[in-house]
């Protein structure tokens, strides 16, 4: 039974990194105990501890919140008393603690309210309007902090009748007491504008009320704020130009109360000109003035970052708009936008050299093509982008001139007047560009100037100098417009500068060569006509060169596993250059497989950076997959041991890769014996424990379907059959892994006998049945119908479609007439997939065409209706995917982003494999002259129960 002791003891060992581990196991162990949740909140409350233990009391209770909360159904799991108990005490209990644990049951509150808000916790917004106060700032505060946090959650979703629903729920308790309230802040502001203390907690209260706005306005406008609309526009203008020295912070780093707000305005002008312009015109042009004044008279200092970015955001969203953009379309006003906004937020300050030098980590992840880091940089560009787009002659015109100045200042003393360089090239950029920076780089450029020619005559010529004799400012300048522009030019000025890149991972300068890392990785990843741009044999001669650098550079920051990890874009290169290398890095696998088994092997002792993880082991995935056909042994004892290592140490970070790439290993050599040590993996992977983390699931299967294939022997003699099917009735119950389920299942029905599994049959289709009457899904559906057709192709082995109907009349007599009619047959025409589909006509053929059920009473009536959804799928076949698809071809390997990256599972992409094909002897084009030659031989007179509608294309 847990105490506050007790807890509070584990707590405070779970900070010391040589105890953590056990302590976290311990408190986990808790997570069941009826009341523990109610004792974490009593120490996150508690002021007789210190502030470390409640902050890990609060952030360990959010994660059990996030694990225990609701199951995959919606339901409670935690019992009805304690879920009372947590939404009775969290909202005041967060009202009234320090704000480091307030951001952690802030989060928490998020989490109950996806699944509770507002149907099981219709009181929350009446309790919360209930606690606000007159002129109580710090309870304001609380109350306000509380509904941002349930209210945000809005921003990103799609809009429904539910999202609608709840929102108006709010709005109906919500905007009143709001508006109220922002009515008395601004008089409380005014009447203490000389008490320093009383200000930095109203306007923390007026930031709170401006991100709630946000909030609430995210969706759709209320009524409420579209009838005051100009009382709340003249209270934001009020303060957009609102000036206090009291509010000034010394700080040149850290934005100030008063920035925060100005930028939390910036962000609603945002929101209004882009989704309420209608109601927004008549006030936009004094914001568009108060905004001007603004940037033209805020400092450099870094504390106004955001806010500078976030007016130019305001701007580039009234650009966007002609008529609104019209007031700038002049040479004198836009040379005045140059000189007074672009290039003052443009140029390079002293805290950016400070940056690239001291943070260079940091000064890549804000720079890169794609980063939402809100940069002054990145919102000058952004906005003269824009006008670029309104008034692409004039604005390219003007932008010219300056660009020119700059040029010819560097020219004159390149040394002194490198700055200009770098200011030039980035105003060429941004006029240069059209549209948006895809993953492919830049895909439209302003006809009006020359991309390719710029770069020969002013950025080659610094990619070509000695390090020494450039600033390395300007050699990023120049890696970096290769990077960018590198789809408008050719595979021949690309290959030209390929060896010059190669060249630069030599650099001592971390964000260069981190840069030609990232600029190699991105021309490899190019394709023509989806084939790669470059082959092995274009590349084979760099490759060791690269990989041997590329492990230099990844140590070169430390040995620490924080160290190493700390720069994913350099093993992203490693990935990229063994994808594309293929089977050439052959000769190299024992350097290759070394370097990455010792990174593995450091990161593991403290997995810090996901992205480069997930790098580390695609790239493990690539050597398998190009070296393991020829020297599988070699792999499988090399990475045994670090392997093996990371499943004792239970490092759950890495642990579904690793299942992963284990899959991959067995499948590699499938004509061998399984090796001994992978037999001894058998009984360990059925360990229910395992199988309790989500993130394991997907490769779990892999692995086992690919342990099968090999060992169906070995899993008889060791009598484990039986506990993968139990593995297989767990998977099943569960929304989240049924088509996990599936795939195992099919797996033991391709790899054991039909006749090994007799005893199993009627079990299997009762727990398949039993979900398809209590719970069925889409997807449980589309699988079900997909299962029965595989059973009836697989007549050869055994299997066949009377096989398939009398296991199902086993359990209920003629039940086989009522599935197929209600389930299978509807669900089988929502089958998608071409391979799917090719199986469901297979399947129904032979259905109708060879089983001696259907062919008497009571079955003989299903077949006109099987017959009619065959001729569907015959006259409406998917569309195969044109270019290479198959599992070798990684030319298409997606970005993190881009397919979704998730800490807990990510499938590798190079250990990918192509959907497998059940029924290979019937090609996909070849499927309708299959079914019709099948029945033209077939001595059964189909034309006596065929449908007239089906009679034109089967039985003629």
């Amino acid at each position: 039974m847990a105490d506050i002791q007790a807890v509070a003891a584990l707590l405070e060992q779970s900070l010391h990194p040589a105890t953590s581990k056990q302590a976290e196991q311990s408190l986990r162990s808790f997570e069941a105990t009826p009341g523990f949740s109610l004792i974490l909140l009593q120490i996150v409350a508690s002021d007789q501890l210190n502030q470390n233990t409640r902050l890990a009391a609060a952030l360990f209770f959010k994660n059990f919140i996030r694990r225990n909360w609701t199951d995959e159904e919606g339901r409670h799991r935690l019992p009805p008393t304690d879920v009372t108990s947590v939404k009775r005490e969290i909202v005041g209990l967060m009202i009234t603690v320090p704000y480091p644990l307030q951001v952690q049951l802030g989060e928490a509150i998020s989490i109950i309210a996806d699944s509770d808000f507002y149907t099981r916790w219709d009181t929350l917004v009446d309790d919360l309007v209930s606690r606000l106060t007159p002129s109580d700032t710090a309870v304001n505060n609380g109350v306000l902090t509380v509904a941002h946090s349930i209210f945000k959650r809005w921003r990103p979703l799609f809009r429904s009748d539910a999202l609608f629903t709840e929102i108006n729920h709010v709005l109906d308790r919500f905007c009143t007491p709001f508006l109220n309230l922002l009515q008395t802040t601004d008089q409380l502001i005014d009447q203490n504008k000389d008490n320093k203390q009383a200000l930095t907690g109203l306007f923390q209260t007026l930031n709170l009320l401006l991100k709630i706005f946000f909030d609430l306005n995210c969706q759709d406008l209320p009524p409420p704020f579209e009838t005051n609309i100009k009382s709340i526009m003249t209270i934001f203008h009020k303060y957009l130009a609102y000036t206090n020295p009291l509010l000034e912070t010394d700080d040149d780093e850290e934005s100030g109360p008063l920035e925060r707000v100005k930028a939390a305005i910036c962000e609603i002008l945002v929101l209004y000109t882009h989704k309420y312009e209608d109601v927004f015109e008549e006030l936009l042009q004094g914001f568009v003035n108060s905004t001007w004044v603004l940037l033209t008279s805020i400092g450099l200092e870094q504390k106004y970052d955001i806010l500078v970015s976030k007016a130019l955001q305001f701007l580039t969203a009234v650009t966007k708009n002609r008529k609104h953009a019209e007031s700038f379309n002049s040479q004198t006003v836009l040379e005045q936008i140059v000189e007074k906004i672009i290039l003052p937020n443009m140029s390079l300050r002293t805290s950016d050299e400070e940056l690239f030098e001291d943070d260079p980590i940091e000064f890549i992840r804000r720079d890169i093509d794609g980063s939402d880091s809100d940069t002054r940089r990145r919102a000058a560009t952004d906005f003269l982008r824009r006008l670029v787009e309104q008034f692409e002659k004039s604005v390219t015109e003007v932008v010219s001139k300056y660009i020119n100045h700059y040029l010819q200042e560097y020219n004159n003393d390149p040394q002194e007047n490198w700055r200009c360089n770098d200011t030039a090239l980035y105003l060429f950029t941004s006029i240069a560009i059209k549209g948006t920076v895809s993953t492919l780089g830049v895909t439209s450029t302003n006809l009006l100037v020359d991309v390719v020619d710029f770069f020969t005559r002013h950025v080659a010529a610094n990619l070509v100098a000695p390090f020494e004799n450039v600033h390395p400012i300007l050699k990023v300048d120049a890696i970096r417009y290769l990077h960018t522009f590198r789809s408008q030019m050719t595979k021949n000025q690309l290959s030209d500068a390929f060896p010059l890149l190669v060249k630069h991972l030599l650099a001592q300068n971390y964000v260069v060569y981190t840069y030609t890392a990232i600029t190699i990785e991105r021309i490899l990843a190019m394709s023509i006509e989806g084939h790669p741009m470059f082959k092995p044999d274009e590349i084979v001669d760099f490759t060791k060169e690269m990989l041997t650098q590329l492990f230099r550079l990844i140590y070169a920051q430390g040995q620490t596993p924080e160290k190493i990890a700390e720069n994913e874009y350099l093993m992203k290169c490693v990935m990229r250059i063994l994808i594309v290398a293929r089977e050439t890095t052959v000769p190299h696998t024992q350097l290759i497989l070394g370097e990455l088994v010792k990174i593995m092997t450091e990161t593991a002792k403290n997995p810090s950076n996901p992205r480069f993880n997930h790098y580390c082991f695609e790239s493990i995935g690539a050597v398998i997959r190009f070296a393991a056909p020829v020297q599988p042994a070699y792999l499988e004892s090399t990475l045994d041991t670090p392997f093996m290592s990371i499943l004792r140490e239970d490092v759950q970070e890495f642990i579904p890769y690793v299942f992963q790439l284990l899959a991959l290993l067995v499948e590699s050599n499938p004509s061998a014996p399984l090796p001994e040590r992978y037999q001894a993996l058998i009984g360990p992977l059925l360990a229910p424990v395992l199988w309790e983390s989500r993130g394991n699931v997907p490769a779990l299967v892999r692995l086992l379907q690919a342990i099968t294939a090999r060992a169906a022997s070995v899993i008889i003699a060791q009598g484990k059959l039986e506990p993968i099917l139990g593995i297989f009735q767990k998977l099943i119950s569960s929304k989240l892994n049924e088509a996990h389920a599936f795939d195992l299942l099919e797996a033991i029905v391709v790899n054991f006998q039909v006749h090994t599994l007799q005893s199993y049959w009627k079990q299997i289709f009762i727990i398949l049945f039993t979900r398809l009457n209590s719970s069925k899904t889409p997807i449980f559906a589309q699988h079900f119908a997909r299962f029965f057709h595989f059973l009836v192709h697989r007549q050869k082995e055994g299997a066949g479609p009377d096989f398939a109907i009398t296991v199902m009349d086993e359990i209920q007599t003629n039940i086989f007439g009522q599935v197929f009619m209600g389930f299978i047959l509807p669900d089988t025409l929502s089958l998608q997939k071409p391979q799917d589909r090719k199986l469901a006509i297979i399947g129904l053929t032979k259905l109708l065409l060879t089983s001696t059920a259907v062919t008497m009473p009571p079955y003989n009536k299903v077949r006109p209706n099987a017959a009619a959804v065959l001729v569907k799928l015959v006259a409406n076949p998917e569309v195969v995917p044109q270019g290479p698809a198959g599992a070798d071809d990684l030319s298409h390997e997606a970005d993190l982003d881009e397919m979704g990256f998730a800490v807990t599972f990510s499938t590798l992409n190079t250990t990918r494999k192509p959907a497998a094909d059940p029924a290979p002897e019937v090609p996909m084009s070849g499927v309708r002259a299959w079914v019709i030659e099948n029945f033209k031989n077939s001595p059964d007179r189909v034309k006596d129960w065929l449908p007239e509608e089906a009679r034109g294309l089967l039985g003629e």
